[in-house]
């Protein structure tokens, strides 16, 4: 994990994430997954910075290529804190590189399906209310 400056444009903060998992492939490494966490306020300044946009970056290697990468990060002025941590146990599984074009449109099916599970609960509710006015008549 690592954390970029937070004045940083977003096309900048791509560069970055691309620069270092070119890095990592180059010497060996094996990119598991990497993702843009986004800007969060920091615990305590950090050289006068309040926030900063982080970066989680998996990776698996045999452990030659963290010096490098680390050093690579050092020098650079953007990258204000990183820590690398050996994972022990279960390693996180590759995510496959999705293009956009090929991102299926969830969000028409999510509406439908909660429209449908609105008009279920209607239902469901308007029998319970019935029966409940049946409940309620005195018996004669």
């Amino acid at each position: 994990m690592y954390i970029l400056r937070p004045d940083i444009a977003e096309d900048e903060v791509n560069d970055h994430i691309e620069k270092y998992n070119n890095l990592l492939e180059g010497m060996g490494g094996k990119i598991l997954d990497s993702q843009m966490r986004g800007k969060r306020r920091l615990a305590y300044p950090i050289s006068k910075n309040r926030e900063g946009i982080y970066v989680q970056l998996s990776h698996q290697g045999d452990g030659q290529h963290i010096a490098k990468i680390e050093k690579a990060m050092r020098l650079s002025e953007d990258v204000i804190r990183y820590m690398t941590i050996k994972q022990d146990g279960p390693l996180p599984t590759p995510k496959p590189k999705v293009k956009t074009s090929e991102t299926p449109n969830t969000k028409n099916e999510k509406s439908e399906d909660d429209s449908s599970k609105k008009i279920d609960l209607e239902k469901d509710q308007s029998k319970d209310s019935s029966k409940k006015n049946d409940s309620e008549k005195p018996i004669e």
